[in-house]
């Protein structure tokens, strides 16, 4: 929401795997692929129509006898096909099959001299052309259609297919945002065409939604369901907050719209969580919001810039919470401040927890990333933090969001060590294990089974703070958890360095962790 790809149409069963590495187990992108999916598909995905706003009115299941007929018939026109051809490069020598080597005067040697890859069974291995599908919707009378990223993102010529079937037209590509899985169209041919608009207002869990799309190649299709819940995070990207919705959607679906009933748009189609790649009644769609201001951007400029405090930022656990004296487990908590970023230079520390944007509250770090991004850069920003035991109003002026760095450390283990047996870890100061810094103490050895292994810490981590105290040999992590529990703290948090960069860990100040 690092973010997600979608299979290709002829990867069936490659593309899963691949889907996998970024998005939880079964959730598949709607383009031609099992598991949690995108809902794209090679050559059988349709772009439907939405109603224009002028022709939108609310017609409720029990005001129309539960049929939403007429809303459909008010929107389909604003529904594409987006056939997109892909082109794929040939294979690599790797993949190349093993001929044998043949003398002059054998009859095979002749032939595959001849025919070489182009004429030998199973050698195929020229670029050739492949068609991807999706759908998509027509948001403005000059032609401008919003679909999914991964429907077109390794894709040229891309054509439109209205709900007629039979009228095609020829489309560019203004933009694309990889992040929330967006892309916005353009058809070439002027003209004044149907179009749907945004809804306005968030749907409410429990409320009617239409998806209209192309399932399977089936041709126009439409199906309802309800708003099953809201803020979904699939792991698909930085930014997931996701409808979910049980109309059911499948391979063809991906960048369709979800309409409320008063045929607005809602949400855009994008993952499924299916564990045989079709329809499971658990579909995943972007909300209208995140769509709008995206598309805006890719409009305005052909690309998304977003806002940057720079911090590394992780979840408040309840052991967190109590470590720093926070009521309840919320916010995000500052892991690093980085060199010459907006944060540190508004003075943003580590061990700082941000509570809250512009007086919004924020209840984690997925939450304070979507509202940080989305005010974009040379914004200005209040930020309530918790700081030293009470809270802060923080302003900062909002950078813009630079490449993801990476922190590494690297320890090795060839050094003394010192044993906290009762958290199941040995440590070693950091000054004596090469490659580990001057700074903090390495762990050294850990037990599998042990409270710090179940609270995330692993061989070569470097702890460099225990309890806001920085720390250079294992005794100085002792003192700290025995002051601690001697005040009556349940937890002591230790700031860890590790090759993912700083974080947070809260260990408990009694043997059970």
């Amino acid at each position: 929401m690092t973010s997600s790809k979608s299979p290709r149409p002829d990867e069936q069963s490659e593309g899963f795997s691949k889907i996998r590495k970024h998005v939880p187990s079964r959730v598949v992108l709607l383009s031609a692929v099992a598991g949690v999916a995108l809902t794209g598909a090679l050559a059988n995905s349709f772009i439907f129509p939405y109603p224009s706003s002028a022709l939108a009115e609310t017609v409720t299941p029990a005001a129309q006898g539960a049929s939403f007929a007429d809303v459909v018939d008010r929107v389909r026109g604003a529904v594409v096909s987006v056939k997109v051809k892909v082109t794929e490069d040939a294979e690599s020598d790797d993949s190349k099959p093993n001929i044998p080597q043949l003398s002059p005067d054998d009859p095979m040697e002749k032939f595959f001299k001849r025919f070489g890859q182009q004429g030998a069974p199973g050698l195929p291995h020229k670029p050739h052309i492949q068609q991807a599908q999706g759908s998509g919707f027509i948001i403005s009378p000059d032609g401008y259609v919003v679909t999914n990223n991964h429907v077109v993102e390794h894709g040229s010529d891309v054509t439109l297919v209205m709900d007629d079937g039979k009228t095609t037209l020829p489309a560019t590509v203004v933009g694309t945002d990889k992040k929330t899985d967006l892309a916005l169209l353009k058809i070439k041919e002027g003209g004044n065409y149907p179009f749907v608009d945004f809804a306005s207002a968030a749907p409410r869990v429990g409320d009617w939604v239409i998806a209209v799309g192309n399932p399977f190649g089936l041709g126009g299709t439409v199906t309802a369901g309800i708003v099953s819940a809201r803020g979904r995070d699939i792991g698909a990207g930085p930014y997931d907050d996701f409808l979910q919705i049980d109309a059911p959607v499948n391979r063809g679906n991906s960048g369709g719209p979800t309409f409320n009933a008063a045929g607005q748009v809602v949400g855009v189609n994008t993952a499924i969580f299916s564990p045989s790649g079709g329809s499971v009644g658990i579909g995943f769609a972007i909300p209208a919001d995140t769509v709008k201001s995206v598309i805006a951007q890719l409009k305005d400029k052909g690309t998304v810039a977003r806002g940057w405090i720079g911090v590394q930022i992780q979840p408040v656990t309840a052991e967190i919470a109590d470590s720093l004296g926070l009521k309840s487990p919320k916010g995000a908590l500052v892991a690093e401040a980085q060199a010459d970023s907006p944060a540190q230079e508004a003075g943003i520390k580590s061990g700082d927890v941000i509570l809250g944007v512009d007086g919004e509250k924020v209840e984690g770090p997925r939450e304070l990333a979507r509202k940080i991004a989305g005010l974009g850069p040379n914004a200005k920003a209040d930020l309530t933090v918790w700081h030293g035991g009470s809270e802060k109003t923080v302003s900062v002026k909002l950078g813009s969001l630079p490449p993801d760095k990476e922190a590494k450390a690297d320890a090795d283990m060839q050094s003394e060590k010192s044993s906290l047996a009762s958290l199941g870890l040995s440590l070693a100061p950091a000054a004596a294990v090469p490659g580990a810094g001057k700074e903090g103490v390495v762990v050294a050895e850990i037990d599998p089974d042990g409270v710090a292994a179940q609270k995330g810490l692993k061989v070569g981590d470097v702890i460099v703070e225990a309890g806001g105290h920085a720390v250079s040999k294992p005794s100085d992590i002792t003192a700290v958890i025995a002051d601690a529990k001697k005040d009556g703290h349940k937890a002591v948090l230790l700031r860890v360095k590790s090759p993912e960069g700083m974080r947070f860990v809260a260990i408990g100040t009694s043997p059970a962790g």
